[in-house]
């Protein structure tokens, strides 16, 4: 087998149980990924349009939108104004912030668990490998 296929089946197998995994963890918190994703966006992001988190997590803007509606009316995102009447932007409640934080270390206890025995020179490699194929898939 070439490298690459071999590169892209080995990313394709670690991405199921991962997410599979993380959906476990997230569960024990009533959130799935793509929830937790947004909630990671805006809070290190700041507040943000549903095209802008659409664009991050490269999926259709109503995709998003149903995602979001969940999350508000979780209490954990609220909308705020825009830049024009037309547009919607969204950020953390206190609420969201506080389960943010706690769900965090949850998650940073699996991702340790889960990159056990790798340096973080590699992690740091594979980051860049990573950003290099999403510019190159991207241009």
């Amino acid at each position: 087998m070439k490298t690459a296929q071999e590169f892209f089946q080995e990313l394709i197998m670690l991405y199921r149980p991962f997410e599979n995994k993380l959906n476990l963890k997230l569960a024990r918190h009533n959130l799935q990924r793509a929830q937790w994703t947004i909630l990671y966006y805006l809070y290190q992001k700041g507040p943000a349009s549903n095209v802008e988190i659409s664009h991050y997590q490269s999926v259709e803007k109503p995709t998003i939108t149903r995602t979001i509606h969940r999350l508000e009316e979780a209490g954990y995102i609220e909308k705020i104004p825009g830049r024009d009447k037309r547009e919607k932007r969204m950020k953390l409640t206190e609420k969201g912030t506080a389960v943010y934080q706690d769900v965090r270390v949850a998650i940073d206890h699996f991702e340790q668990e889960i990159l056990k025995g790798i340096s973080e020179e590699k992690q740091i490699e594979v980051i860049g490998i990573m950003k290099q194929i999403r510019q190159n898939i991207n241009s």
